[in-house]
């Protein structure tokens, strides 16, 4: 299957040396990994929020398009290692460097290694819309309000 291309422009010259350029891990991954683009080793305290270069700078340019920063699994479940506002937006219009910001949950120091994978970018669709304003909805929904666990475990 042929991908859709989006614009890539490296800003670190480690990118594509030292450090791979993003990239589907496997034919059925749904996003690709991007690795701290670092020449040392970076210690993230417990309850610390670093930002993380990438290297990179993407050029979308169709707003029907944006990238999602996820954190991994894997740093999270094992070392608390996440996202610092949870996921990162990456608009179509956004040209300078994807940076990420990475926030140690843990309850130990974890040290980000030069070319490590620490998030992953996935590309989605955009629905564009405006917000019309009205007094009632012009249909009521069987949830209605109902909010916040109202439905109850199951």
């Amino acid at each position: 299957m042929k991908h859709r291309e989006i614009e890539t422009r490296i800003i670190n010259p480690l990118i594509g040396t030292s450090i791979p350029l993003p990239r589907y891990e496997t034919d059925g991954s749904a996003a690709m990994d991007i690795r701290a683009c670092l020449e040392q080793p970076l210690l993230v305290k417990p309850a610390e929020t670093v930002v993380v270069p990438s290297g990179i700078a993407i050029n979308i340019n169709d707003p029907s398009l944006v990238a999602i920063l996820a954190p991994r699994s894997g740093l999270g479940i094992r070392h608390g290692i996440v996202l610092a506002n949870t996921i990162g937006v990456i608009d179509s219009d956004y040209q300078g460097e994807i940076k990420i910001g990475i926030r140690n949950q843990g309850s130990e120091p974890y040290s980000i290694q030069p070319g490590e994978r620490i998030c992953q970018m996935l590309f989605m669709p955009v629905a564009q819309t405006s917000l019309l304003v009205v007094n009632e909805f012009s249909k009521e929904s069987k949830r209605g309000e109902g909010g916040f666990g109202h439905t109850g475990r199951h």
